[in-house]
């Protein structure tokens, strides 16, 4: 369940960025895009997505990472395909 009605909700992103929730460092996961601040890959927001987890459970799963995060995460790939459709 999202607060403030749901990851599209402006008031509730609070203006974080794609590059504000991501870091990717050479010393951590070997480079692996992370949430920024935690040694979680990206990669396994998407995998739980994939599998039906919801995204409080893998909040649940990874405390270290935020709602606020995965939201800009989420927002960064909503905008990636948009564009994507749009050139083709």
């Amino acid at each position: 369940m999202w607060p403030c009605g749901g990851p599209r909700d402006t008031t509730y992103n609070r203006g974080m960025t794609h590059t504000d929730a991501i870091s990717i460092d050479p010393d951590v996961q070997g480079g692996t895009p992370c949430f920024a601040g935690t040694r979680v890959p990206v990669r396994s927001l998407f995998d739980a997505l994939k599998r039906g987890r919801t995204v409080d459970y893998f909040l649940s799963q990874f405390p270290s990472v935020t709602p606020e995060q995965v939201t800009a995460v989420l927002d960064r790939a909503s905008e990636m395909l948009i564009v994507a459709g749009e050139r083709e």
